[in-house]
């Protein structure tokens, strides 16, 4: 019988997990199945510039697996039980259960609004329908003349490009930011600097030290009593995963990420894998990897060395788990490159301008490209797998 792999999640650590298992896995021996609830690869670090008014590539996940022998179940994934090593999912057809011998657990995250009102008025860009909904507000406020007001939530690297980005395509609508404390705090003087001029081109009112409490239909109301008003309200203060690894009684952070290993193996059920968002990773400087796509792509790299290793009886070979800085767009013309040290502190030199901007927009392109070509540029050669995988014996935990 084959060995069963399901990837759940095809997103940047999802794609990318199940195409290297495609290329380098003997199909005699491995099936491959990769659970997603849209049918297209979302760019979510471009859905800032889709609720903005901006066209997005979303390749279909047919053509991007086309070729590899992978299966595509278009659903959602309802439960775990790591028990019976079987996954429940819902989809057209009525769905059902979905058994495995080894699970990639890759479903990402989401927005998390946290506050009261958050979750009914507030808009987020964390999915590729919600920046439609929030995109189509926009149009309505658009077509109403000048005047509208945007209220963006959050200051960190999403909320500042939400920002920056819906302002600078429709000049006609009032943009403003709340930010908990300073502005880009966590960057250089100098970015600090930089982000502060690009708001102020860019026409983008910066209130700092404010707390939202309450988010109503038609304005935000923070800690100090302030009532501001909001024609739409997007909310980018946070994120957080599905309960579906807690549900299922795999070891999870309080926030619910799953704790794994150094070799991205869960510590309590040694048949699942987690990547990207949804594990809990301690990069090699000993502090837990952020939230981010080049966070999904070191988890998911070495997730395919340990399942490989683990399968054939090979060695496994330990990959980079590191995190060196934050590529931030400011608008299309304008970016910040930011370096961090080993500590995860901004260095103190910076990127600025179009030059950033560019290098921001390769670095999506070659995203895009690499997830839309799965398989390239991998061994031919496809490995059998061994008599039975070896028991891993790793133990690092944050």
């Amino acid at each position: 019988m084959k060995h069963r792999i399901v990837v759940l999640g095809a997103g940047y650590a999802g794609a990318h997990v199940a195409g290297n298992l495609a290329r380098r896995l003997s199909p005699a021996d491995t099936e491959i199945t990769v659970v997603n609830a849209e049918p297209d690869f979302v760019q979510r670090m471009r859905l800032h510039q889709l609720a903005a008014g901006q066209p997005i590539d979303a390749p279909r996940l047919t053509d991007v697996f086309a070729g590899t022998g992978i299966r595509l179940r278009l659903g959602r994934v309802t439960a775990l039980d790591p028990d019976r090593r079987a996954v429940a999912v819902a989809d057209a057809d009525g769905g059902g259960d979905l058994p495995y011998d080894t699970l990639v657990y890759a479903l990402g995250s989401h927005g998390d609004g946290a506050v009261p009102g958050a979750a009914e008025h507030a808009f987020d860009v964390a999915a590729r329908p919600s920046a439609l909904r929030l995109r189509e507000r926009l149009d309505t406020l658009t077509s109403q003349g000048a005047g509208g007001r945007v209220l963006v939530v959050g200051d960190g690297l999403t909320g500042i490009e939400t920002a920056t980005e819906i302002a600078e395509s429709r000049p006609g609508l009032s943009v403003s930011l709340i930010a908990r404390g300073e502005l880009g705090a966590r960057l250089s003087a100098g970015a600090r600097r930089h982000l502060r001029q690009a708001c102020d081109r860019l026409g983008v009112t910066v209130l700092e030290h404010a707390t939202v409490e309450a988010v109503g239909a038609t304005e935000v109301r923070c800690a100090d009593g302030a009532a501001l008003p909001s024609d739409a309200t997007v909310w980018t203060a946070g994120f957080t995963v599905q309960p579906l690894a807690a549900a299922g009684g795999l070891a999870v952070t309080g926030d619910g990420r799953i704790l794994v290993d150094r070799t991205m193996r869960s510590l309590s059920h040694p048949d699942v894998y987690a990547a990207g968002d949804s594990a809990h990773a301690v990069g090699d400087n000993g502090l837990p990897l952020p939230m981010s796509c080049a966070t999904a792509g070191y988890t998911g790299r070495q997730a395919v060395e340990a399942i490989v290793g683990q399968l054939t009886g090979r060695e496994v070979a330990r990959t980079k788990l590191e995190y060196v800085g934050n590529h931030i767009s400011l608008g299309r013309r304008d970016g910040i490159l930011q370096k961090v040290d080993g500590d995860g502190r901004a260095r103190p030199a910076y990127m600025g301008g179009r030059k950033a901007a560019r290098i921001k927009a390769g670095i999506l392109a070659m995203s895009l490209w690499a997830t839309s070509h799965p398989t390239f540029g991998l061994p031919t050669r496809k490995h059998r797998v061994a008599g039975a995988p070896r028991v891993s014996t790793e133990t690092t935990v944050a």
